[in-house]
């Protein structure tokens, strides 16, 4: 989609909307702000398509020639051991997670889809893999079969359709949003430019934003920019108190993005607990899964 200058706004995906002008959003309950923890379960593949691309560089020690088992066997500790800290940690302080899963974990790890469907953990797609990530570079068919395909794996995993969508590492090409709506997808959770969901217009008619918190994603603040764990955990519990004293008179969402293999270690996980301790003792927060959120802010818009 070509760049084209108008108030606001370059592109047609949605509408500039200063906040400050906004009518008020409100929670359930009155709550001021709206708690959506994404967990994300991505499978890293051994030896990826060639051709295929990938913005993902985390893990191991550096990306080393093949087999790259260091950075393979780091990012596999998510599925193997991280993800039930982190499920463990979140039904403690009573939060349901949304779990993005992608295609080859919902082929190949049916124990991880039943233990989170036990765990009453919303699924939504999350593409094919780790290492295979939607770029402009990709044909429109080729795009359009990429989602169908992660789509229909996790449907069959799961016996419903992904309401919502989360590309791997944040991908889309211009024509995403579009492919996604005609796709039959509520929600996407791969922009960062709000602090309450937001619709989507044009060819996205019908989609909404769930903005994610990017730089509270654990990966882009301990693996990119290097924050340390103690800071991480300040800045947490810093941005929530942000937004709870602003969603006093206009209500917040809080979208965060974590990663078992990540944040699941033991020598973070305490962090987390700590911060979300810190959340869920306040009141007036709603935690709640994309879809509760999407179908809230649908049926009750702010008026």
């Amino acid at each position: 989609m070509p760049a084209e200058r108008r108030p606001g706004m370059d592109h047609e995906h949605y509408e500039w909307s200063p906040i400050s002008t906004r009518a008020p959003l409100s929670w359930p309950g009155q709550a001021r702000v709206a708690l959506c923890v994404v967990v994300t379960l991505e499978h890293l593949e051994w030896d990826p398509p060639e051709g295929s691309f990938s913005a993902d560089q985390v893990g191991g020690l550096g990306v080393r020639p093949f087999p790259d088992y260091p950075r393979y066997s780091h990012r596999d500790y998510g599925h193997r051991v991280g993800v039930f800290r982190v499920l463990d940690t979140l039904e403690a302080h009573g939060i349901k997670a949304t779990v993005a899963m992608d295609q080859q974990t919902a082929e190949n790890y049916p124990y991880l889809v039943d233990h989170c469907m036990s765990r009453g953990c919303e699924i939504i797609g999350h593409g094919i893999s780790a290492s295979q990530m939607i770029s402009s570079a990709m044909p429109v068919e080729e795009e359009a079969e990429y989602i169908r395909a992660s789509l229909e794996s996790v449907t069959k995993a799961t016996g419903s359709k992904p309401a919502g969508w989360m590309g791997p590492e944040y991908g889309e090409s211009a024509r995403t949003p579009g492919l996604l709506a005609r796709a039959g997808v509520r929600y996407i959770c791969d922009w960062a430019n709000d602090e309450q969901p937001y619709p989507m217009t044009g060819e996205a008619s019908g989609l909404v934003v769930l903005p994610t918190m990017l730089e509270l994603d654990d990966i882009h603040a301990l693996w990119t920019r290097r924050v340390t764990v103690g800071r991480y955990k300040g800045l947490l519990k810093d941005g929530f108190d942000t937004m709870y004293r602003d969603g006093e008179k206009n209500g917040r969402l809080m979208v965060l993005n974590i990663h078992p293999w990540l944040i699941g270690q033991p020598f973070r996980i305490g962090y987390l607990d700590e911060a979300l301790g810190h959340i869920m003792g306040h009141e007036g927060v709603w935690a709640a899964t994309g879809s509760e959120i999407v179908d809230w802010f649908q049926s009750h818009p702010p008026v």
